[in-house]
């Protein structure tokens, strides 16, 4: 029985982590599209 709850716990844990990852490293986040004014880093001005 422990083993089984160990297992669960571990595949779990690896889950986790690989969703982690890809979330961290792989996952495109799309910029916001904001009108270009004020001292927001543009370049614009």
């Amino acid at each position: 029985m422990n083993t089984i709850i160990q297992n669960i716990l571990v595949f779990t844990a690896m889950v986790l982590a690989i969703s982690f990852l890809v979330k961290k490293f792989f996952w495109k986040k799309s910029k916001p599209k904001k009108a270009c004014g004020g001292d927001d880093g543009c370049g614009c001005h």
